[in-house]
């Protein structure tokens, strides 16, 4: 039977496009879904039309034809296709989505795309490509190619680009399913696991360890997409057990550098009852680029530049007071068994003894705070004369999370 690939676009203005990548997709040997996500009717024969997609958002599309308001139209379509096109997933209508567009295109679409499952193939080619992308791939597997030219007419490059990215999600759609997907095994339990550059060795050994007794182990690098992919997948029951050793985020997140996650990180592994093993790795620092580019309030602070595109900054007292009661209140949260480990000895590479960020009176705050406002009754606070790096917290804390993953099965 063969596969079908979802095309999604504003088919009112660019019919010409969607017909011509139509075409080749049915060469291929796969079905096709078109999808009209413009505010106006289209030339050619929509699948799924415009007005259906506007009812998901709960709107008549001809109010939005009406309004000629882009901006709110813009809006409510992807509403529309953030709800739809899950659905229409769901009931096995395509096998994976690929849309054309500008930013208008772009910004329609990708939130219907960023909430289909990982491992659904979905490819975006857009004008906004080679910029920031952040804001249409999101924490989500969607692959972005650039148009090169604008998605307006068929030209030497264009045809050249669409044709690719037709050929590159079939390709994804036929390999699928073949051997090298096959020899993963799936039936290990999956850990989840925050890492940074100077807690590298920690999770490096933890990773081994739990490997050793039969897990697998996902690292996320805690720059501040990497905590918020982490979270989503905690939360869409990924995961038996999180190891979340480096929660530098939240020193981003309080003090204003470029790696925070947002103010939901620490939350996912409460919210969903799962096993989490939490610790406070490298929050003796926060992140910014270039030493040039730190804000100008931040001068006389102590830095450490990590390489030319990353500057470091150490803590301070009350910035590690803020940081602890934070931590706290989202441990705080937790339903299921939590256990946040304390490194008495260093919180990164760079927070021991003969180190740039050495500072055990800055440290001391931070576990003061938490001890002061965790919860005793919620979550196990263990400290241990180590720093983050030191193997024998990484043997327990991987040990105390196995033994907690153990339990939770049992009680089930």
């Amino acid at each position: 039977m063969a596969k079908t690939i979802a095309l999604a676009g504003t088919l009112d203005s660019k019919g010409q496009e969607f017909s011509y990548v139509k075409e080749v997709i049915e060469s291929l040997g796969f079905d096709t879904l078109l999808i009209n996500t413009g505010v106006f009717p289209s030339e050619i024969k929509a699948d799924v039309s415009n007005a259906q997609v506007a009812e998901a958002a709960g709107v008549k599309i001809e109010e939005l034809a009406r309004q000629k308001d882009r901006a709110e139209a813009t809006r409510i379509l992807a509403e529309g296709m953030r709800r739809l096109l899950p659905d229409l997933y769901e009931q096995g209508k395509f096998d994976g989505v690929l849309s054309f567009g500008g930013t208008g295109g772009t910004s329609i679409v990708t939130p219907g795309m960023r909430a289909l499952p990982i491992g659904v193939p979905k490819v975006m080619v857009s004008t906004v490509a080679s910029g920031n992308t952040q804001p249409y791939i999101g924490t989500s597997d969607l692959v972005m190619i650039p148009s090169i030219v604008d998605v307006a007419g068929l030209n030497i490059i264009s045809t050249k680009v669409f044709r690719q990215a037709a050929f590159a999600i079939a390709g994804m759609l036929d390999f699928q399913d073949k051997a090298l997907v096959e020899s993963i095994d799936h039936k290990k339990p999956l850990i989840a696991a925050s890492m940074f550059g100077l807690t590298t060795p920690c999770i490096n050994h933890a990773k081994s360890y739990l490997e050793a007794r039969g897990y697998e182990v996902l690292i996320f690098h805690a720059t501040g997409i990497g905590g918020q992919t982490m979270e989503n997948l905690i939360e869409e029951g990924f995961f038996a057990g999180v190891l979340d050793i480096t929660t530098t985020e939240w020193a981003d997140e309080l003090i204003g550098g470029v790696l925070n996650a947002g103010p939901h990180r620490l939350e996912a592994a409460a919210k969903a009852n799962v096993p989490q093993v939490v610790s406070v790795g490298a929050m003796d620092m926060a992140n910014f680029g270039p030493y040039e580019s730190v804000p100008k309030k931040f001068a006389g602070r102590k830095f450490y530049k990590h390489n030319p595109t990353v500057t470091l900054m150490r803590t301070t007292k009350e910035e590690n007071k803020q940081i602890g009661q934070m931590i706290a209140q989202k441990l705080n949260m937790a339903k299921g068994q939590t256990t946040l480990m304390l490194p008495l000895k260093g919180l990164s590479g760079l927070d021991v003894e003969g180190q740039a960020f050495y500072g055990p009176e800055e440290d001391q705050v931070l576990f003061d705070t938490l001890k002061q406002h965790i919860d005793s009754e919620r979550v196990t606070v263990k400290e241990m004369e180590t720093d983050v790096n030191d193997p024998k917290f990484a043997e327990a804390a991987a040990e105390i999370l196995i033994q907690m993953i153990d339990s939770n099965e049992e009680d089930k």
